[in-house]
């Protein structure tokens, strides 16, 4: 994801986005493409530019003529065809690379699976689902992230660095436990 659409700007169609690049000027050039996500329909950049009352970047669609189609794209993450863009520098990803990693503990045991990237100040945080620890955020940070390994979907972090704490079993209903008896 490069950016997400925050608002729109004015009547021409213009919206106004949250930049989740490091290359914001390569990626929001007049004439570059980007895609809602989920969608394959392109949406060419017209114009665009850094705002001068806030963070963020106004940005032009060729196919978004107005207002009424600008509404239509917000709250909506804009990704940027990977398959055009120039190799990333060794150690860095895409976001979707590292989507369907196996999130592992030190032990080898399985913690779960990377659903969603998402950029928290200057770090990547890794949404991991579908473990014994249910859904919990790991921050790609070295403290946490011991092995980062995307090409072979591998993610090895210290659950004690993430304050992870076991998960209770289940109490069975009609245990003397669960009716508050002493045993």
């Amino acid at each position: 994801m490069v950016a997400l659409v925050r608002g729109v700007h004015g009547l021409q169609g213009a919206v106004r986005v949250e930049v989740l690049t490091d290359r914001p000027e390569e990626r929001f050039r007049p004439g570059a493409v980007l895609f809602r996500e989920g969608s394959d329909e392109p949406l060419t950049v017209a114009s665009g530019g850094a705002v001068s009352d806030g963070p963020g970047w106004r940005l032009r669609f060729a196919e978004v003529p107005n207002r009424t189609a600008a509404e239509r794209l917000r709250g909506a993450y804009l990704a940027a065809d990977a398959r055009t863009s120039e190799p990333l520098p060794r150690g860095h990803y895409y976001w979707h690379e590292v989507v369907g990693s196996s999130v592992r503990d030190l032990n080898d045991r399985e913690l779960g699976v990377v659903e969603d990237v998402y950029r928290a100040g200057d770090a990547e945080v890794f949404v991991v689902r579908g473990g014994p620890f249910g859904e919990f955020d790991v921050p790609a940070v070295r403290a946490v992230v011991r092995i980062f390994a995307p090409k072979r979907r591998e993610i090895v972090v210290d659950t004690d660095a993430l304050g992870l704490e076991e998960p209770r079993p289940a109490r069975r209903r009609g245990s003397a436990e669960s009716r508050g008896e002493a045993g």
